[in-house]
């Protein structure tokens, strides 16, 4: 592609650059924002622990709001995105799926996201328009857990309470993975990873 007006496009390496840089601030916002919460972090505190100055945010994010919502967007994006990838590949039966589901969703949890998870518990903490959209896309996520266990019922391979009530405690039990595992060393944390899975399984009985 060439000049428009006379300003050449930046190169793809800067625009990787930039990508990577962009990618760094976000996650250092997401982990401070789920560490204290939303009113208790400012833009100082996100440069200090990326070890640069508040300017130098500015130049990527004009306010803690829009850094904010970045953050909610690009984490809750993403994540769920590689939850729905996953069962683009995963083949079987609600079983099979729903517990490569949850096991996807711990090892993201423990090994990517630990503190950044905190973001999508406490909604209330947010302004409202961060707040809704968290909400959204915590029923986007929501989603891929239901359909698998209505879709268990359905076939008669799974019989529980009630769907609510098993969404609601399996999603707390998996809130709580990164406390359980994070500071496990490695092979240890993947057998935790694989217990937690195996664990919240038993809230779908198995039939026969």
């Amino acid at each position: 592609m060439g000049a428009v007006n006379g300003v050449k496009p930046p190169s793809e390496r800067v625009q990787r650059k930039r990508g990577k840089r962009i990618q760094e601030i976000l996650t250092a916002a997401a982990e401070l924002f789920g560490e204290r919460g939303y009113d208790a972090v400012s833009l100082e505190h996100v440069a200090e622990r990326l070890d640069v100055t508040k300017g130098s945010l500015y130049y990527y994010f004009s306010s803690k709001d829009e850094l904010g919502t970045a953050a909610i967007e690009t984490l809750g994006d993403e994540w769920t995105a590689r939850l729905e990838q996953l069962l683009e590949r995963i083949e079987g039966t609600p079983e099979v799926r729903l517990r490569a589901l949850i096991h996807e969703h711990v090892t993201i949890a423990v090994n990517d996201y630990p503190a950044a998870l905190r973001l999508f518990l406490m909604p209330r903490e947010w302004p409202s328009a961060q707040r809704e959209r968290i909400k959204e896309l915590r029923l986007r996520h929501d989603s891929l857990f239901r359909a698998l266990i209505e879709e268990g019922l359905a076939s008669e391979e799974f019989t529980v309470t009630s769907v609510d009530t098993v969404l609601q405690c399996m999603h707390a039990a998996m809130s709580q993975a990164p406390t359980w595992c994070g500071e496990l060393p490695s092979a240890a944390r993947g057998k935790a990873v694989d217990e937690v899975a195996d664990t919240l399984m038993a809230l779908v009985h198995i039939g026969p």
